[in-house]
């Protein structure tokens, strides 16, 4: 049933309390005009005094099913008692007592109204004088019957409607709440992916750098004070220098190659599946081994962070056959679904054990590694890996595409 709000009931109140006393007042002033309507005027003044009375009580405790089912119900009893008593008195209290049906809409609900509308019906008919000529059991039967059953049941389904349409409406705010509680979470976790991206590029930059340019420039102070310590043997000296020039230019190399890390040159100019493409023409060029590259689904732009992780598991997977497998052949398959972006690289060399070992690539980075990249993004790694048999890498990543994301090109992470 649909829930009444207070200002509704307010409303309905006065309205309805304004009709009963417009309809009682016309009723009084014509029985009065009109003697021959009313043979006993002072019976008819005092009933109608109690009927104000009842109606201003109902005013003031107006009843709002189902609230207050009890005082509903009293409340109408005692307007159908004061209506039959002022009609028989006189009949032209029939233009007031009508007022019974729609305040037997107001009291209950449509299945019950039907109830109170009978018998505000039927009182009406069988006080009135010669209405008795015609057997009240055969009104009843006749008119009522039908009224009630009719009434039941249109009642009955009006308010299964209106709790269907009830629950249903609390289902779709309980889904709309849940999709905008989901759809928070979701953007947290970007952000949270976003974050831990940016931290684990600034520990692998850090680590590189460490690792390689803090290195050469720590063994290029050392031959500096070393051919300072030898200014006047100029072989020994030149030696020195030479070694300088050497740490400086693989410095200078490993510098390069740190800052190009950050967004791959390919994938500056191309999307992923032609950067991987060609990247991987690139490689099979060099190492030898034949390497066929496939696309499945629609290819769509991916936030630049995904593409980065993708790129470069693939370039690391390719880098570690060269080294470690043996093979004789690769593949690489891109596939593009609703939901998530996976990247399989297989090859047909020596395999090894996934929970032994972790062969590194000729930069320096294993399994662990491409786990970090994809972890970075809300991604993961498989292995499926046997001595002998080869070994192909999987990676899952959410299909966030590049309009849903918030990331800018300078923001992208590896």
């Amino acid at each position: 049933m649909l829930q009444i709000t207070e200002g509704d009931a307010h409303r309905a109140r006065w309205i309805y309390t304004g009709i009963a006393y417009a309809a009682l007042l016309a009723a009084v002033t014509w029985s009065l005009v009109d003697r021959r309507a009313a043979p006993q005027p002072l019976l008819t003044v005092a009933l109608s005094v109690i009927a104000a009375i009842w109606i201003a009580v109902i005013a003031k405790w107006w009843p709002v099913w189902p609230r207050d089912r009890v005082w509903a119900v009293v409340a109408y009893l005692g307007l159908l008692a004061t209506s039959t008593a002022l009609i028989s008195t006189s009949d032209s209290f029939s233009s007031y007592v009508w007022i019974g049906f729609p305040y037997a809409f107001a009291f209950f609900p449509a299945r019950w109204a039907v109830f109170a509308v009978t018998a505000n019906a039927i009182s009406t008919f069988v006080i009135q004088e010669g209405a008795f000529e015609t057997s009240p059991y055969v009104v009843m039967m006749a008119v009522a019957g039908p009224v009630i059953f009719a009434g039941w049941v249109a009642g009955l389904e009006s308010e299964r409607r209106k709790q269907a349409i009830s629950q249903l409406t609390e289902t779709n705010e309980r889904l709309a709440k849940a999709m905008e509680e989901n759809a928070g979470l979701h953007a947290q976790l970007l952000v949270q992916a976003r974050e831990a991206g940016v931290l684990d590029e600034r520990q692998r930059m850090a680590r590189e750098i460490h690792d390689t340019l803090a290195q050469e420039l720590a063994a290029l102070i050392r031959q500096l004070h070393a051919a300072n310590r030898v200014r006047e043997q100029p072989e020994k000296w030149q030696h020195h220098m030479d070694q300088v020039q050497l740490l400086a230019e693989r410095g200078l190399s490993e510098a390069r190659r740190s800052v190009q890390a950050l967004r791959p040159a390919p994938l500056e100019n191309s999307r992923l599946p032609e950067a991987i493409a060609e990247m991987a023409r690139n490689w099979s060029q060099a190492s030898g081994v034949p390497v066929r590259t496939e696309t499945t689904g629609t290819p769509e732009p991916l936030i630049p962070g995904i593409e980065v992780a993708l790129f470069r598991v693939a370039q690391e997977a390719l880098a570690n056959i060269a080294k470690h497998a043996g093979a004789t052949r690769a593949g690489i398959t891109l596939s593009y679904m609703d939901d998530v972006v996976l990247l399989d690289v297989r090859d047909d060399g020596v395999g090894f054990e996934p929970d032994a070992a972790e062969p590194g690539d000729a930069s320096g980075y294993g399994l662990g590694t491409m786990r970090q990249r994809l972890l970075g993004v809300g991604g993961t790694l498989e292995i499926e890996s046997t001595p002998g048999e080869g070994t192909a890498i999987g990676a899952s990543v959410p299909a966030i595409r590049a309009e849903a994301g918030a990331q800018t090109e300078g923001e992208a992470v590896s």
